[in-house]
């Protein structure tokens, strides 16, 4: 009996040292709104065509999630963590990423960490979008997302027949293999990122299979690409924080498209540099973002009417004005487009976009915030980019017009409630 209630007690102690040591902790967002939008084109003799919705949206303020994390003490300063994080559309229950079922498509990562600092592995933030959302006082969600972030991220940049190509990884990464510095160097920070392609290569490359062949009159002279390239990324963040002060510089490179028959490899290369200061009464943030594409062809080539290196640069100046529980936000960002297509003698200007935001959040709590939200994005010069959410442009003929309407300005608003737990 004795050494039963011995064995009794040395177990308990063992499971009080394990939780000790050990957490796990659930975690989540539930953020909904009433957004509406606007986005309006124009025929070449004035008509106005425009496009319309009222929405129920979800992330209006703070993306929706669903998330579990954990830590470890392992002994001598070294932990082991994990994280899985789930995006969620709570207007109707499904998941962010597949309309459908959960899963965690935002962040699902295992590392270790100690004093040279963190290894951290799977699907996690790439080191060139932490400025996008650092230095934007929206944290690009809602309407009042940067144009930064908009052209970053979408498909052809908000320029139709430019050569620009979606970016996969604009956000994040999957296949990721990261480390970031520790937190005990006097205020500077960083982290590296590589994320595998997980593609498979052949030697002799010949004999790379073309892929699913074209609908088309004799499939076998139209083959879709082979993409064997695409997905592989690369890029870093170095950053030092202090006080109010807050300044980082990220690059990155990312493989948005690849055909080996055409001896083409397609990367997108990002550079940013953003920064923001605490003057108490207001926090102002800038940043600069450049994007680049660049076709790499295995023979030499000459277009002198082509299109080569299609680039977006892209600014943002911004502030944060705390008044009482609330916080006003207000930003101006641009987007300005280059060799997107033939310009001779000034006759075809690069397209620009420019968007004004201003909003407004009010603290119920520490958890609940009630948030309201309106922006106006401007273009010029064939530009199409659109407030986050919006519809696309209406870009076709109408009955007895002379020609194609263009975009011309999209406007948007976001009035709802996000809490945290």
């Amino acid at each position: 009996m004795k050494k039963q209630t011995l064995i009794a007690l040395a177990a308990l102690t063992a499971a009080g040292m394990a939780s000790a040591q050990s957490s796990v902790t659930l975690f989540g967002v539930v953020d909904a709104a009433v957004s509406g939008y606007k986005s309006q084109s124009e025929t070449p003799l004035g008509t106005t065509i425009t496009k319309s919705q009222t929405v129920l949206s979800s992330g209006g303020y703070n993306s929706s999630r669903l998330g579990f994390r954990g830590t470890e003490d392992l002994g001598g300063g070294i932990a082991a963590s994990f994280w899985l994080e789930a995006g969620m559309t709570n207007d109707n229950g499904g998941g962010a990423a597949t309309g459908g079922g959960l899963n965690f498509n935002r962040r699902s990562t295992v590392s270790l960490s100690g004093i040279l600092g963190e290894l951290r592995l799977g699907r996690d933030y790439v080191p060139t979008f932490w400025n996008d959302g650092v230095f934007d006082p929206f944290n690009t969600n809602g309407a009042g997302t940067s144009l930064i972030a908009t052209a970053s991220g979408g498909t052809a940049l908000g320029v139709p027949n430019s050569g620009f190509q979606s970016n996969r990884n604009y956000v994040r990464a999957s296949n990721s293999i990261g480390y970031f510095l520790p937190p005990s160097l006097g205020g500077f920070y960083g982290q590296f990122m590589y994320a595998l392609n997980e593609k498979v290569s052949y030697d002799p490359g010949g004999l790379t299979p073309p892929g699913v062949p074209a609908i088309v009159a004799n499939p076998a002279l139209a083959t879709v690409a082979d993409d064997a390239r695409a997905g592989r990324y690369i890029g870093g963040r170095f950053g030092y924080a202090t006080g109010p002060l807050d300044v980082a510089l990220a690059y990155g490179k990312s493989t948005i498209g690849s055909n080996f028959f055409l001896g083409s490899t397609t990367t997108l290369n990002i550079w940013n540099l953003g920064a923001s200061y605490d003057f108490g009464p207001v926090k102002v943030f800038g940043e600069y973002s450049n994007n680049k594409q660049k076709t790499d062809l295995a023979t030499n080539t000459f277009a002198p009417f082509g299109v080569t290196k299609p680039g977006a640069n892209g600014g943002l100046v911004g502030v944060t004005i705390p008044v009482d529980a609330g916080l006003i936000r207000a930003a101006y960002s641009l987007v300005r487009y280059n060799n997107v297509h033939l310009n001779v003698a000034g006759l075809n200007p690069d397209p620009k976009s420019d968007q004004f935001a201003l909003g407004y959040v009010y603290n119920l709590s520490r958890r609940t915030a009630l948030y309201s939200t309106v922006a106006y994005v401007s273009n010029k010069d064939g530009a199409g980019l659109a407030v986050t959410g919006a519809p696309a442009f209406y870009t076709g003929t109408i009955p007895g017009g002379p020609g194609a309407a263009v975009p011309s300005k999209s406007i948007g608003y976001d009035v709802g409630i996000r809490h945290a737990f």
